[in-house]
């Protein structure tokens, strides 16, 4: 069966700093990345990218520190444009729209959860979710039914009055992830969302994100450094080194077919770690 794609990723270069040009010529040369940063002080944060997530997955993104996980997620909601490639979001590259039509795409068919919640503290929880709403103009009526509707969602009924500085950690994420649900988004992007959580309260997180995808079928693209949760949430997971792609595929055949040594070793560095799944690689 052929999946639909959802988001498709095409050649995709995000570099930062001034002489982006001459060191996207220097990087098509073949230089490497301490080659062209020592030259133009630009840092090479994806390189060449081209991939697709099929609609209804969870495809999560792996790397250490400074791969350019992050860095290609916020190239997805385009809040980093990259020096050359193509996003295409439901048959529509990103890269070229207005800031109009992006502005439609980011309220009708993206949602974003970062590792710091971004919530207003001065704010209570019902008014914290419906802010989205509020910016968008959405009618106060509406704005409260979506926002309610989003905490049910994710078991924050009756917590709607209280305060931001009164909640724990885990219930400020189920705050931010309510946040990004309440205008029904197609996507939902995710950095590091759970990284700052106990562990229990991680996969408290997890369990609840999983819940919610076997009900909504969202596509969910997932970026974190654990490979418990990767595999744990992941339908794809793809493996990121100094902003290259080394490979996607499921965690069983990242397992037991990784690309390259580098692969190999990385996995096997996080599976060693993890109780109970130290055998899958003896």
């Amino acid at each position: 069966m052929n999946e639909k794609k959802k988001i498709e990723i095409i050649k995709l270069y995000l570099i930062f700093g001034r002489e982006r040009n001459k060191a996207f010529k220097m990087l098509m040369k073949g230089k490497s990345k301490w080659e062209i940063k020592k030259e133009t002080g630009c840092i090479i944060a994806v390189n060449g990218a081209n991939f697709a997530i099929n609609e209804g997955e969870i495809f999560v993104i792996m790397g250490l520190s400074g791969s350019g996980k992050s860095s290609l997620l916020r190239c997805i909601n385009r809040l980093d444009k990259p020096i050359l490639g193509a996003i295409v979001v439901n048959g529509s590259n990103i890269v070229t729209m207005t800031d109009e039509e992006l502005r439609t795409v980011r309220r009708k068919k993206l949602a974003m959860v970062f590792q710091q919640f971004g919530l207003l503290p001065h704010r209570t929880v019902w008014q914290n979710i419906a802010f989205g709403l509020e910016l968008q103009g959405v009618r106060k009526k509406v704005r409260e039914q979506k926002a309610l509707e989003s905490m049910r969602t994710v078991g924050l009924a009756g917590c709607e009055n209280q305060m931001i500085n009164e909640l724990s950690e885990a219930m400020k994420q189920r705050v931010g992830l309510a946040r990004a649900l309440a205008n029904n988004p197609e996507i939902l992007l995710m950095d590091e969302a759970f990284s700052v959580l106990d562990s229990l309260s991680r996969i408290q997180m997890q369990n609840e994100l999983l819940a919610l995808q076997s009900e909504k079928k969202k596509t969910i693209v997932f970026v974190t450094h654990d490979w418990e949760e990767a595999i744990r949430l992941g339908d794809r997971i793809a493996i990121m080194r100094d902003g290259e792609i080394l490979q996607i595929g499921t965690s069983e055949e990242i397992l037991t077919k990784p690309a390259n040594d580098y692969v190999r070793n990385f996995v096997k560095s996080r599976v060693t770690k993890a109780k109970g799944i130290t055998s899958v690689i003896d």
